[in-house]
């Protein structure tokens, strides 16, 4: 049997599960997120606690159903006052978070 060690302490699932006010307004042509939106986001950043958590959050955000407006995806770590460390685009490169 081999084992893989791995350094990730989120999953996808709990990104997904944790984001449904964001993709609310990033999918939509609102003017400002709600405070759930910046809540969810602010609890995915935090709980993603290393480079690998980051670049797993990075590729669920990204592959978030239904489609994001790209200016209000993009603009909700500065609206939110959330600092995380890649863009929020549908072409970002995850493998790149470091």
């Amino acid at each position: 049997m081999l084992l893989v060690a791995t350094d990730t302490t989120i999953s996808c699932g709990q990104v997904s599960s944790t984001l449904n006010p964001y993709i609310s307004y990033a999918s939509s042509n609102g003017a400002n997120p709600t405070a759930a939106c910046c809540s969810c986001v602010s609890s995915v950043a935090s709980a993603a606690r290393s480079t690998a958590d980051e670049q797993v959050a990075c590729k669920c955000i990204k592959s978030a159903p239904g489609g994001l407006n790209a200016g209000n995806a993009a603009d909700i770590p500065f609206k939110c006052s959330v600092n995380i460390p890649y863009a929020i685009s549908s072409s970002v490169d995850c493998s790149k978070i470091c």
